[in-house]
């Protein structure tokens, strides 16, 4: 019985030694012996070791792999996702140690196999799989566009993220704007939580956009990593540019290239200038709260239901009706705190006045210019104003 136990180890010994290195580091793990002959009951004096061992849970991106060997050294080390993907990596110069040289992504699943070889060429080779830890500590980028939604010519893409990003870069690429008919559309970043997305001219009516999300895994910051995987597609719709002319105190609404209808309109008062520049609407509210206080105003006003509101910038510039000044002052005199007023009936139900009009006929997304103002130009990031940045600037502060 001593006799054929021993046998039987010699035959299974020999049997192993013939299969491939890569069959053994797919099935166990520990020491395999030499290829054949009389050497077949040798053990490798290798000593493989992994870290971490098969079966961790909640392994660091950085720092927590690592495969090292004593009495030999390391020959093939590889490090796999479950999909194939290698996470590159280098073999110190004495070949006593292996680390990887990229990032492994969080909560996801790796195997961990490295061969070693010990001075007479005998082999050892070790597995392990493990898992990455879960982010403690995530962001997200709020985004504008509504999915399946039609926009005018003037809308731009907007991001804002809730935490500092500071690898604007590595966001950068995870964020895609595409057209279609193509055309280049380039980022533009605003601070470290804020990027917008244009081409150098407004879009071209019928254009379809899509913003595609890749931020999943992505580390925008130490220790924060992005969670969306999405994408949103909207449709550029016919091209309106209406233009507030504060010295003639009329508002031109022009649809693909012909005029439509000019309204008298009532501007920014003595000290409260409208905005100069390209804005765009951006919010459509059939009755809204206006109160100074949100804008820096003070006490100055607090009207409750202001109807057919449009807003333009983030400031707190809009186009809305006004119904508590008479008709004859639109056309004539300027006397708003900064937006541009439409005359217009309490309860932004009308369609008849010109405020009630202008609404019914604009889409957010839709242009609206101002000229003749003694105030100042809009800020390119006061809502979607980049359209007041040159193409040049605009593209001029590649994240890094």
């Amino acid at each position: 019985m001593h006799v054929n136990l021993w046998a039987g180890r010699i035959k299974r010994a020999v049997v192993g030694a013939l299969l491939p290195a890569t069959l053994l580091l797919a099935g166990c793990s520990g020491s395999s012996s030499a290829p054949s002959g009389s050497d077949a009951a040798r053990v490798s004096a290798a000593q493989v070791t992994l870290t971490p061992v098969d079966g961790a849970a909640e392994v660091p991106a950085v720092g927590g792999v690592l495969a090292s060997v004593r009495g030999g050294r390391l020959t093939d080390v590889r490090l796999k996702d479950a999909d194939g993907v290698t996470v590159p990596g280098a073999v110190t110069a004495d070949g006593a140690s292996w680390t990887p040289t990229g990032k492994l992504l969080p909560e996801t699943r790796y195997t961990l196999d490295a061969v070693a070889t010990d001075k007479d060429g005998l082999q050892a080779a070790k597995h392990a799989s493990f898992t990455t830890f879960v982010p403690r500590n995530t962001f997200i980028g709020f985004y504008n566009p509504v999915d399946r939604s039609t926009v005018g010519v003037g809308f731009i893409v907007t991001l804002r993220f809730n935490r500092s990003i500071a690898d604007r870069a590595a966001v950068q690429r995870a964020i895609s704007v595409t057209a279609d008919p193509p055309v280049p559309v380039a980022p533009h970043w605003f601070g470290s939580q804020r990027v917008d997305f244009r081409p150098e001219h407004y879009w071209a009516p019928g254009t379809t956009v899509t913003l595609a999300l890749h931020l999943k895994h992505v580390e925008g910051a130490p220790g924060v990593y992005g969670t969306q995987e999405k994408q949103i597609v909207f449709t550029v719709g016919r091209s309106q540019i209406s233009t507030a002319d504060t010295d003639a105190d009329t508002l031109t609404v022009v649809r693909d290239g012909s005029t439509l209808r000019t309204l008298y309109i009532s501007a920014g008062g003595p000290g409260h200038s409208t905005y100069d520049g390209v804005m765009v609407i951006s919010e459509q509210d059939q009755v809204t709260r206006m109160d100074s206080h949100t804008v820096g105003l003070g006490s100055e006003y607090d009207i409750p239901a202001v109807p057919h509101a449009m807003r333009l910038t983030d400031s707190g510039t809009f186009v809305h009706g006004v119904y508590w000044r008479p008709a004859s002052v639109f056309g004539r005199t300027n006397t708003s705190h900064g937006c541009v007023g439409l005359y217009d009936a309490p309860g932004g139900r009308s369609g008849t006045t010109p405020a009630g009009w202008f609404y019914d006929h604009s889409i957010i997304g839709d242009v609206v210019r101002v000229v003749g103002s003694s105030g100042d130009q809009v800020a390119p990031d006061n809502g979607m104003s980049g359209w007041n940045m040159s193409w040049k600037d605009w593209t001029a502060n590649p994240a890094r």
